[in-house]
């Protein structure tokens, strides 16, 4: 078994825009914790368990990944590359991101709210750079994915169900609830949706690639499988 050169060299030429989007998606998260003012769901969650256990934040990030993406494979749904990555590579650089103290709480209101947003707007970036590679979504999606296939039911209820669940058990945690919280659910889908019209990302039109499929353009070089960025100009 021979790897394909060339489909090993288009693998490879995808990793440079998928690290930047995993590390500004964790500055992003990174900035949201500092903020102070409450955090999304599932950092909610993340900060919960890690109160409560000898976990880091990103090691929880990556444990609960782990855990989404097998309930996800059990479901149907195939993970890709970048679901792994995304799943490990993320809580990574948090923990880095910490441990270098590149981060304070700030003293006033609306330096609060600015590393808040700029946090918001970091992940849309940081989202919209790992998955336009078309090389498998991050965990959330993948379960949101596989229940919708499922259950049969409307995306905003599937989603909304998720978010509810993980934040309550997040709360009960003792994770930061709090006005951001609020405010991160209000505008992170707007920011993903701005950024994927920056970058001209047409997700709906976006094919990924599966860990099987990437196997067989590896070995085979099979085109078929092979994705490529769609975009859009509207």
């Amino acid at each position: 078994m021979r790897l394909n050169r060339k489909a090993f060299s288009s693998l490879l030429g995808k990793m440079p825009y998928m690290f930047l989007g995993y590390i500004i998606f964790a500055l992003g998260l990174e900035a949201m914790i500092y903020s102070n003012l409450g955090a999304s769901p599932w950092v909610v969650l993340y900060i919960g368990i890690a109160n409560n256990t000898p976990l880091t934040v990103g090691q929880a990030s990556q444990i609960c990944g782990i855990v989404v993406l097998v309930i996800a494979f059990i479901l149907g749904t195939i993970p890709g590359l970048g679901s792994i990555f995304s799943m490990y590579f993320i809580g990574f650089f948090m923990d880095i991101i910490e441990r270098l103290g590149f981060f304070f709480v700030p003293h006033s209101m609306i330096g609060k709210l600015i590393l808040l947003f700029a946090g918001v707007i970091a992940v849309g970036w940081g989202s919209t750079l790992s998955i336009r590679e078309n090389l498998g979504t991050g965990p959330r999606d993948a379960l949101m994915v596989s229940l919708i296939k499922k259950i049969n039911a409307p995306i905003w209820i599937i989603r909304g169900a998720i978010e509810i669940t993980v934040l309550t058990i997040g709360y009960f945690l003792k994770g930061p609830v709090g006005i951001g919280t609020l405010i991160t659910a209000g505008t992170l889908g707007i920011s993903v949706q701005f950024a994927f019209k920056t970058l001209r990302y047409n997700a709906r039109e976006a094919k990924h690639m599966d860990l099987i499929e990437l196997v067989k353009v590896l070995v085979n070089g099979d085109r078929k499988y092979m994705p490529c960025n769609k975009t859009s100009r509207e």
